[in-house]
């Protein structure tokens, strides 16, 4: 294994004053340590109004896959007339895409303003900063007048900040192995830690096709009164087709019958999680649900950054997914398959340390002809791979080790050119590749005023 350039400690990626500042005030380190509990964020909410239940909440929550189900909804809702909040995370290259209403991620103004009105509670009842954000995405939705939120669960479910919601239905998308040292050591354990977002007589959809995972599902459901719905029984998939352009697939729906269905996202994984949300479309109330047309619609303008997002540039297709599991990874190797990427292709790969780097690189490592393995600039300190040790258990000769993540990027480019490079392993890998190559999603157009 060959190692070149830089030094293992690279320096944190420069945000916006107000931000950092929020920050510190609230988090003495931002390795945002978990903290467990609804105690807090009731309490703050509470005193506060409780802006969360003045509108209709669909929640979604599961391991991998949440995010793009969620965005999925808020576009389909959003093209049907709705302004939908949507709450998401981690974000990418700006802290801003956490927040969106409509298709606009929140303002620097907006979130200046909403800090220093609620930063006093905040600290008056000592908000971590997932909770912190949390209230500030309540807060934000009540003041611009949504008609509907969609709001996506950070860690787990029964016990995250998220899990204060009302919602009208719930979204477990599917479990797998992550979070393991929160969340339990078997997918069963995982799974009850997300089904405590499950609500009684609140219908719960899942694209979940484990039948151990999914008999827990169901016991769930029937002690909570909640109808269930599986995508694989109810709306099976058929004719998946991926490309560069996106995916589509045929399935069948109790308000729209049998629909071919396009969307942008590429993968199947993401015909799947498209599926999923299109079953909690499908049964929405009457004056919710949309009409095909809407769907289709709505389903072609997703716009989901790095999730095998494919960009071309000076002759290289860049190819940036945030697959930060072995899950996550399987599925990407899966859409790689049909992308017929150009060769020479490059790996470029940075993992946070408490994830499953090993079973990720053991997914990835046969799909590239060169790998390089660096440090992302914007991971929190105490979440950094120890890439000696990592360098140490992965001894190939096909594997460069670059500490220096703008030198690893240079050198992808370089051994990628006329190619391909396939950047994946966190969403801060991604978000800093696509600060650096000015491939920011959408950033510059979207973050706009949203309300006068």
């Amino acid at each position: 294994m060959e190692k070149t350039g830089g030094s293992p400690e690279s320096p944190i990626l420069e945000m916006p004053r107000y931000v950092e500042s929020f920050l510190e005030r609230f988090v003495p380190s931002m390795g945002g340590s978990v903290h467990w509990g609804l105690e807090r964020i009731r309490k703050f909410l509470k005193n506060t109004g409780n802006p969360h239940v003045n509108y209709p909440v669909i929640h979604v929550g599961g391991t991998n896959g949440k995010g793009s189900v969620a965005a999925s909804l808020a576009s389909v809702l959003g093209v049907k007339g709705h302004l939908v909040g949507l709450y998401t995370s981690p974000h990418l290259c700006s802290f801003n895409e956490r927040i969106q209403l409509g298709s606009k991620y929140a303002t620097d103004q907006s979130l200046r303003d909403l800090i220093r009105d609620m930063g006093p509670e905040m600290e008056r009842c000592g908000l971590s900063f997932f909770e912190a954000v949390t209230g500030l995405a309540f807060h934000m939705f009540e003041r611009e007048g949504i008609d509907l939120a969609v709001v996506e669960v950070g860690l787990g479910g029964r016990l995250d900040a998220t899990n204060v919601v009302r919602p009208i239905s719930t979204v477990i998308t599917n479990i797998e192995m992550d979070h393991k040292d929160y969340l339990g050591e078997t997918k069963k354990q995982i799974a009850k830690e997300k089904l405590g977002i499950v609500k009684e007589g609140i219908p719960l959809f899942t694209s979940e096709s484990d039948e151990g995972v999914l008999a827990i599902f169901e016991e769930v459901c029937r002690q909570r009164n909640a109808s269930f719905f599986s995508t694989f029984s109810d709306n099976p998939l058929s004719q998946v087709k991926i490309s560069r352009e996106g995916t589509s697939f045929t399935s069948s729906f109790h308000s729209w019958g049998e629909v071919e269905v396009v969307t942008p996202l590429i993968g199947k994984h993401q015909a799947i999680n498209t599926c999923l949300a299109l079953s909690v479309l499908d049964r929405l109330p009457d004056a919710l649900r949309p009409e095909y047309d809407v769907v289709a619609e709505g389903i072609r303008l997703v716009d989901w950054p790095g999730r095998t997002q494919v960009e071309n540039r000076g002759g290289v297709t860049w190819v940036l997914d945030i697959a930060h599991n072995k899950a996550g990874a399987v599925a990407l190797v899966e859409a790689l398959k049909h992308l017929q990427l150009e060769s020479p292709s490059v790996l470029l790969v940075s993992v946070l340390d408490d994830k499953d780097w090993e079973g990720i690189f053991s997914e990835l490592v046969n799909e590239a002809e060169h790998v390089i393995l660096t440090q992302s600039l914007s991971s929190p300190s105490e979440r950094r791979w120890n890439l000696n040790k990592v360098s140490a258990i992965l001894d190939l000769a096909s594997v460069k080790v670059c500490p220096d993540f703008n030198e690893a990027l240079i050198m992808a480019d370089r051994l990628g050119s006329s190619g391909s490079v396939v950047v994946t392993g966190s969403a801060h890998t991604v978000g800093d590749v696509l600060n650096r190559l000015d491939f920011e999603p959408n950033s510059r157009t979207r973050m706009v005023e949203v309300a006068t």
